[in-house]
């Protein structure tokens, strides 16, 4: 049974005791799954940050400010009863293999979430957003700070 109550929602697993009589529920939320996911997707080899340019450029911002990063940026569950399905998106790190760094995040993301909250994962969806290429953040300084010193 998924509970909602105001802007927070998750699902309330069964905790059967051995006699088979119920012994309470525990509810977990949606930003729960999505935490656990976002985590299990940053150490995944070959992934190099999560969320699109303006999430990761909204996240940078928050980050400065609050000094610590959301796990979630680029996650989004859906939770039901017994199952979840999951959506990331992901900028990848130039070199590696697509299809197989998406084959190791699933199983990695997968894992994660099954053993922490017993949850069967029934699907992982990936966008591929962007490639990093090592060296490209320091390019975008250097060229906007030769850019400035044309125009006076």
């Amino acid at each position: 049974m998924t509970t909602t109550t105001g802007s927070r929602s998750g699902t309330a697993l069964d905790t059967s005791g051995a006699e088979g009589a119920t012994r309470g529920t525990t509810t977990i939320a949606d930003t729960v799954v999505a935490t656990i996911a976002g985590i299990a997707v940053r150490e995944t080899e070959g992934i190099h940050a999560l969320g699109g340019g303006a999430s990761r450029a909204l996240g940078a911002v928050k980050e400065k400010v609050s000094r610590s990063s959301d796990p979630r940026r680029g996650v989004k569950v859906e939770v039901g009863e017994k199952q979840t399905a999951i959506d990331v998106d992901v900028v990848v790190e130039y070199g590696a293999r697509i299809r197989d760094t998406a084959k190791d995040l699933r199983k990695q993301v997968t894992d994660a979430v099954e053993t922490m909250t017993g949850l069967e994962v029934v699907e992982i969806n990936i966008r591929v957003l962007d490639v990093h290429v090592p060296g490209s953040d320091e390019d975008e300084d250097t060229e906007g700070a030769s850019s400035s010193s044309r125009v006076e």
